[in-house]
């Protein structure tokens, strides 16, 4: 994700124009859980603005502070006080269930496990941490495999009981410096504790990379009902379930939905196609976009080819430049990505 995460949380890219973050506070509040603990760690100032004190969505909100980057299981051993001896669930920001975790909660209330694993089967297990079944009984798991012993990558989200804390206070750093949530998991299957897991069949995302985020941006994209606020010129035409935020101004252009612009936006003669987020402030003239999601205050402007599978960060002016001879000017971040046809 980077250069985008050089100067923001990667929880609160934007979404279908909302933080990926929001998407999973309201899963775990729809699931019944009202307190919730956020661990943070250098971009907490940026988290505690998005999310407050939780009142926004119903629930109390606790910032646990974590000094460094150690590892899944460390942010679960520097929870224990506020946990307690509760059993609890455990969410990363940046994943994305669309189902929602009710059922998986409930199942864990009702049957009291030690702990609860969601699966899913992925095409590329040895990007994720995987799990090895036997006869349905997770036996081992392990974080990125070089050669996976199943297709069964470990959801970002696990349920606990207090036994866990033992776990984590028992195994050693990985490689990475880290405490693996993976490691202290198999601590409590070679314990013999009641490890269960859970395939999910509905869609889930871990937004970790470009091409998720846009997948991720695509499925949400797909539940909207068209809702336009700004004002749309006589001269626009407008397709499918299409959202405009209230001041945003369109004319002499094609909006193909699913598509969602926000507040404040001026489109003039431009195509904004279908699974696009464009967010706030944003300005678009006599350009192409489609599939992609452009941040707050960006420009783009006289563009001849179709913008299309792109994450566009905030603040940012693409354009073409009439001066001759004909060039290519860039000022880029580290870690960008740039494909020029």
């Amino acid at each position: 994700m980077r250069p985008i995460t050089f100067t923001s949380a990667k929880q609160l890219v934007p979404v279908a124009n909302r933080p990926i973050l929001f998407y999973g506070i309201e899963a775990i509040r729809d699931a019944g859980i009202t307190d919730v603990g956020i661990v943070v760690g250098e971009t907490k100032g940026e988290i505690r603005d998005a999310v407050g004190d939780g009142e926004s969505f119903g629930i109390k909100v606790t910032y646990i502070e974590q000094e460094e980057p150690l590892g899944l299981a460390h942010a679960v051993k520097v929870s224990r006080d506020y946990i307690g001896d509760e059993p609890f669930v455990m969410f990363l920001g940046d994943n994305l269930i669309k189902q929602g975790i009710t059922p998986l909660v409930q199942e864990f209330q009702r049957e009291r496990p030690n702990c609860m694993i969601l699966l899913a089967e992925v095409d590329n297990p040895s990007d994720f941490g995987v799990a090895e079944l036997k006869s349905g009984k997770v036996v081992r798991l392990q974080e990125k495999p070089k050669k996976a012993p199943s297709n069964y990558a470990l959801v970002g989200v696990y349920m606990f009981d207090s036994t866990v804390f033992d776990a984590v206070e028992n195994i050693k750093p990985s490689w990475r410096n880290e405490l693996e949530i993976t490691d202290a998991i198999q601590y409590l299957i070679d314990k013999n504790l009641d490890v269960r897991s859970h395939i999910i069949s509905g869609w889930w995302k871990d937004t970790g990379k470009l091409e998720d985020l846009l997948e991720a941006n695509r499925m949400i994209l797909l539940d909207l009902d068209r809702h336009v606020e700004g004002k749309l010129e006589s001269d626009c035409r407008v397709e499918g379930n299409v959202v405009v935020g209230e001041g945003t101004k369109v004319r002499s252009s094609l909006l193909r939905g699913p598509l969602v612009i926000g507040k404040n936006c001026n489109v003039e003669h431009s195509y904004v196609g279908p699974f696009t987020s464009v967010h706030d402030n944003v300005e678009i003239k006599d350009s192409e976009i489609e599939h992609s999601i452009v941040l707050s205050g960006s420009r783009i402007s006289n563009i001849g080819t179709r913008i299309e599978s792109s994450l566009i960060g905030k603040d940012t002016v693409i354009q073409r430049c009439s001066r001759k001879p004909r060039c290519f000017r860039f000022m880029v971040g580290d870690s960008s990505g740039i494909e020029v046809l």
